[in-house]
């Protein structure tokens, strides 16, 4: 979506670069989300633990598939509200996140595995590794607030 504003965009500079930096925030953000997955898949797979396809696979798709296209037309009919619902979902993970830390404090004494230490960083126990997601949801539902403000790229151009 972001590539369409860019090509159409190109001939006036400014916008164009405001375009390009929310590409690049938006693909820092996936690839932050990615990496959430993946520590979340190592934790769950060193547990034991059992997953269905039904309740682990095909489901978490279809809400991913679900959610993206709701976002996405959203975005397309009123931009602030993609954002707002955005913002809602990255709220609710990090409280999730946190309230799982708090419910469970045998994590501070279990150490991070560190198994993706050199992309993610190297936690002091597994609290904290999930402390720090919980963290990166923060970050995202307060890039979203911000990006409410300025849904379409919509910010005042400088006089040359």
């Amino acid at each position: 979506m972001s590539y369409l504003a860019l090509a159409r965009y190109r001939g006036r500079s400014a916008l164009a670069r405001r375009v390009f930096e929310r590409i690049v925030e938006s693909r820092a953000e996936q690839d932050n989300e990615q990496w959430h997955l993946l520590i979340l898949q190592d934790l769950v797979q060193r547990r034991g633990l059992r997953q269905s396809f039904l309740l682990h696979r095909l489901a978490p798709w279809l809400i991913a598939f679900f959610f993206y296209h709701v976002s996405w037309l959203l975005f397309v009919v009123r931009p602030e509200w993609s954002f707002r619902l955005n913002a809602d979902f990255e709220d609710h993970a990090e409280h999730e996140y946190m309230a799982y830390v708090a419910e469970h404090p045998e994590l501070e004494t279990q150490p991070d595995p560190g198994v993706y230490a050199a992309q993610y960083g190297q936690y002091g126990s597994l609290a904290d590794l999930l402390r720090q997601i919980g963290h990166d949801e923060r970050t995202h539902k307060l890039d979203s607030l911000t990006n409410m403000r300025t849904p379409r790229f919509n910010q005042p151009h400088p006089v040359p």
